[in-house]
């Protein structure tokens, strides 16, 4: 009876052993590969699905109301080292809205209209680490009735997929000169190339 417990017991060892010696050596390759995996700069082209959030929106009566808008993102990113990229990144409402120039000097607070505005803005991108990316940048806001200047920050997490795929949630604050803020959050899909 001795033997059988000496026997399962060093087979159990024997087991366990086996075992990690087959994970670690792979788990220290991968690292390794990571580590020694030389960047090279390339290009990334991402289209989201975004809602666009205005608090100083007016309905068709002049009432105050926050509105909720759809929107599409299309972004290019060039990235220059594992750190740091610059993109332009372009938000487009698929909506006519009435919103009030809140951030106007003065008393009176104009109620402008705006059609499907598109906004572009050439942005500077910091990697933190595998996921998060932080971006600030300026542009515009182009519709028929009127263009801002804007400045807009953002944060974004993205997550690799096989073959230089990519899927990132997104969040951006937009503050446009003289008329009014927005903020927008977003899902997407980006594809790299060219690396």
């Amino acid at each position: 009876m001795c033997d059988i417990n000496s026997y399962l017991k060093k087979s159990s060892f024997l087991a366990i052993i086996f075992s990690l010696s087959i994970f670690f050596p792979n788990k220290i390759t991968a690292q390794e590969k990571e580590e020694n995996e030389v960047f090279k700069p390339h290009h990334q082209i991402g289209i989201s699905i975004n809602h666009v959030h205005v608090f100083e929106g007016r309905d068709d009566e002049g009432n105050r109301e926050v509105l909720s808008l759809p929107a599409w993102g299309v972004d290019y990113t060039y990235h220059l080292s594992k750190k740091w990229a610059i993109g332009l990144h372009t938000d487009f409402i698929i909506e006519k809205f009435k919103v009030e120039k809140n951030l106007e000097s003065g008393d009176d607070k104009e109620t402008v209209e705006r059609s499907y505005p598109i906004a572009p803005a050439l942005m500077g991108i910091y990697k933190l680490n595998d996921h998060w990316s932080f971006l600030l940048g300026m542009g515009g806001e182009f519709a028929k009735e009127e263009d801002y200047f804007l400045t807009r920050a953002g944060a974004e997490y993205g997550y690799e997929l096989p073959k230089g795929w990519e899927v990132f949630g997104t969040f951006s604050y937009d503050f446009k000169w003289n008329a009014y803020d927005s903020w927008g959050i977003g899902l997407g899909i980006a594809k790299n190339f060219g690396g």
